[in-house]
């Protein structure tokens, strides 16, 4: 009898997980099973689209066990807790599943309801995420009737997936309001608990210097406590308030409920501590986590669950074979960010490395740090790599999943331990 791996979470990371590991090993050498509690798999990158009208949200949704390969075993069933001693998952209706290597992939969970005010008055009438699809469609008609008046953008707190996507809206909004005729009667400001735009130095001052070109105002250093839906104010935790009309707010993240119910598997916020390079739990090496769920220096992103994928791959078939793993992966993130009227910039770092100008994947390539229509249309390309390449586990050509050093103009690098 081969050995059971057992995937928790069916997204992104899980899904492109179960599909390497399948066609890395035979089944007689091992049973993959992959568990999630629906059979909803969504397009993440296409939330942010959907306010704006540009992406429709039947378009986002795929089945998720048509997304394995058919010698996976999929479950829908939630996700009751984890006895790591035993070596055994619970899921709801009393079912038990043992596992020889654990994968935990489920994600990063949105909490609206762990500050005061979000989820009370004014909840979906003039405050909104579109961190969901519920809240993308709302906000959606929000802004079809939105005549005028100061709309805010504000991360509540770190971590959240995808760092980049608020700014995208910010962005974004500026282009929707502008073509509907009445940029001049909005008054749009990006609020952040960081200290700039952005979290990587480089990229903060490009993205920052872009705020400031579309007239968008920043406050920064301003992690939100309280939302006074009724009032119209966001008011930080140093009791600053900032006034809105329309607040689209990207809520606290936490990991899967279950993890909180399983001793000695997650850490505070509910997010699996792994080793940065090798992606193995430091006090049971047969569980490893991969993608939101993992606990990372590293942003929260689809293409750092992609980058990860091999060494993840690797590492599994280390342990069953009681060789030593490989510590390969580098925290690469690249992130297409969308800048409103056909354009996007890019950028790529991991660990130790700043962002950088130049080319990406090569000297010929997409440009860094830079605008372009090329960027734009690499986006939108993205989704159908993303359904046909990704997520079945195949590389993506010319892509590797270390970071790429050829193509970029050395401006200076970090160390992580700085």
């Amino acid at each position: 009898m081969g050995k059971h791996i057992v995937i928790l979470g069916g997204g992104t990371a899980g899904t492109l997980t179960a599909n390497r590991l399948r066609r890395a090993y035979d089944e007689d050498e091992c049973r993959i099973t992959v568990v999630d509690q629906d059979d909803d798999h969504v397009y993440q990158p296409g939330l942010l689209f959907v306010p704006f009208g540009a992406a429709q949200p039947r378009h986002l949704v795929r089945s998720r066990p048509r997304q394995l390969h058919t010698a996976v075993d999929y479950r829908m069933a939630r996700i009751e807790r984890v006895d790591l001693e035993s070596r055994v998952v619970h899921l709801s209706g009393d079912i038990r599943l043992p596992y020889d290597v654990l994968v935990v992939a489920t994600g990063a969970a949105l909490l609206p309801e762990e500050t005061e005010g979000l989820t009370g008055p004014g909840w979906g009438e003039r405050v909104f995420t579109f961190y969901d699809l519920p809240g993308a469609v709302a906000l959606r008609h929000a802004l079809e009737r939105f005549e005028g008046g100061r709309v805010v953008v504000n991360v509540a707190d770190l971590p959240v997936k995808c760092p980049v996507a608020p700014l995208e809206f910010a962005f974004l909004a500026d282009w929707y309001f502008q073509r509907a005729g009445i940029r001049d009667k909005v008054q749009l400001t990006y609020i952040t608990p960081l200290d700039a735009a952005f979290t990587k130095p480089v990229a903060a001052k490009a993205l920052g210097g872009l705020l400031e070109q579309k007239g968008i105002d920043l406050v920064t250093e301003f992690t939100l406590g309280e939302v006074d839906g009724e009032g119209g104010r966001l008011v930080s935790y140093d009791a600053r308030e900032v006034p809105f009309d329309l607040a689209v707010v990207v809520p606290l993240h936490g990991g899967a409920p279950f993890v909180g119910g399983s001793p000695g598997l997650g850490d505070e916020l509910g997010f699996i501590p792994v080793d940065q390079h090798t992606l193995q739990h430091p006090d049971h090496p047969e569980v490893f986590a991969i993608g939101d769920a993992a606990g990372l220096p590293a942003s929260k992103a689809g293409s750092v669950a992609h980058f990860a994928g091999e060494t993840l791959t690797h590492n599994v078939g280390h342990f069953l074979a009681g060789q030593p793993l490989d510590a390969t992966f580098d925290g690469h993130t690249n992130c297409f960010v969308e800048t409103g009227f056909h354009k996007a910039l890019l950028i790529d770092f991991n660990y130790e490395t700043e962002p950088r100008p130049g080319h990406f994947p090569a000297a010929v390539g997409l440009p860094l740090l830079k605008e372009s229509h090329a960027n734009h249309l690499g986006k939108l390309a993205f989704e159908w790599l993303y359904w046909h390449s990704l997520l079945p586990g195949r590389e993506l050509p010319g892509i590797d999943s270390a970071m790429p050093e050829r193509g970029k103009h050395h401006v200076h690098s970090i160390r992580a331990s700085e």
